[in-house]
């Protein structure tokens, strides 16, 4: 990410400067469910409405099933949507998820990750989302609170576009970017809305030109509609790219677009995540570099879709690449060190692949851990076989 200026950064929550983000964006309706630690949020956007700052209609709903499925109705009225959750509640609305992209809406929405129970874990990792990878959301995830207040308006710019038409979650670490009270340069609302023009939906309902919207569909049309969603989602992958470079015409700040990198060019050993452990993994890679160690980082931020030809690109010169996330897929490794295995067969990388769970359920991620985990990939470089591995597990707790 390009410096940014820090003569117009204030000192505020994470959940503010995103709510802060949201109301750049304008959205025509907002309906969200309480539940930590997405809640800070949703609050700050209410209180936004009461004080006229936000004109838009804010719905108190008895569920996050509720929720999504009041901008249901919203969106295929034409209005730009809006709404926040976490874990349990992103859970709640797993029905409601296949709904929204399955009748191309392009509702946007900020998921403050969060472990799932049980048993009970407030705390965060990303299993909600990573689990919802496959009901045909796009998925941005963020480094810090800058990134997760410029990936929401770049959201609304992605899911809108007239080629893709499909719905965006935000993904932040619960609590770690949430919470937290950090130096952020809040949108310009100016500027933001010269981004984000007004939305025009092209199809809505409308009793003067009647539609359908999530018809009946047998056998004989079922994969097709699969298909155009699966289609929209490739697409997004240039539209992710010109967003993210628009963005930065406009506000000066740079982001990879579907992946970035930090001293990967020349690394031997090049980790890849999601997430707020990147600055961690950062510092651990600049004080492994003044050692000699040859260390790199690539960061995944589009998850879906997944960028393959990308992460290919990112990944050539590695000569042994160690993922570390913060989720389990269980009895089957985990989704991210999965995915990337996937991209690598049929190319002419052949490079060795080991996968980490770490983190899960809030645990810390330290320098050291990093230190161990690039040990065990250096092993791996080396010849020596390594499983996919749940780090730092107290095995005299089991």
């Amino acid at each position: 990410m390009s410096p940014i200026n820090t003569a117009n950064m204030k000192v505020v929550e994470g959940s503010y400067a995103v709510a802060h983000a949201v109301m750049c964006c304008k959205p025509d309706v907002i309906s969200a469910y309480p539940i930590t630690p997405q809640t800070h949020i949703v609050e700050h956007l209410s209180q936004m409405v009461a004080n006229g700052e936000l004109d838009s209609e804010f719905l108190t709903v008895d569920s996050e099933f509720s929720a999504l499925s009041v901008l249901v109705g919203a969106s295929a009225m034409g209005a730009r949507s809006y709404s926040s959750t976490t874990s349990q509640g992103l859970a709640l609305m797993y029905e409601v998820l296949y709904n929204v992209s399955g009748m191309r809406m392009p509702v946007v929405m900020n998921v403050a990750n969060r472990a799932m129970g049980a048993p009970l874990n407030i705390w965060n990792d990303q299993q909600d989302a990573v689990g919802a990878r496959d009901v045909g959301w796009l998925q941005i995830y963020v480094e810090d609170v800058q990134e997760a207040v410029d990936a929401t308006l770049q959201a609304y710019k992605i899911a809108e576009d007239p080629q893709i038409r499909m719905p965006i979650m935000v993904c932040m670490d619960g609590f770690v970017l949430t919470h937290v009270y950090e130096p952020v340069e809040l949108l310009d609302k100016e500027l933001a809305s010269q981004y984000l023009p007004a939305f025009q939906p092209e199809k809505i309902l409308d009793p003067n030109h009647p539609m359908t919207f999530g018809a009946f569909a047998d056998p004989s049309t079922y994969t097709e509609f699969r298909y155009q969603q699966f289609d929209a989602q490739l697409k997004s992958m240039a539209k992710i790219e010109k967003a993210a470079k628009e963005f930065e015409e406009i506000f000066g700040r740079h982001y990879g677009g579907l992946v970035d990198s930090y001293f990967a060019d020349d690394a031997e050993v090049v980790i890849v995540t999601m997430g707020s452990v990147i600055g961690t993994i950062k510092d651990a890679i600049d004080a492994m570099r003044k050692e000699g160690k040859k260390v790199g980082l690539v960061k995944v931020r589009s998850y879906r879709p997944f960028p393959v030809q990308a992460l290919r690109q990112a990944l050539k010169g590695a000569s042994v690449i160690a993922v570390i996330e913060k989720d389990v897929s269980i009895g089957a490794e985990a989704g991210l060190v999965t995915d990337l295995k996937s991209a690598f067969y049929n190319s002419k990388i052949r490079t060795p692949v080991i996968g980490f769970a770490a983190g899960l359920g809030g645990r810390d991620i330290t320098i050291k851990d990093i230190r161990k985990i690039v040990d065990k990939a250096e092993a791996a470089r080396k010849g020596i076989e390594s499983e996919f591995e749940f780090l730092d597990l107290r095995t005299e707790i089991l």
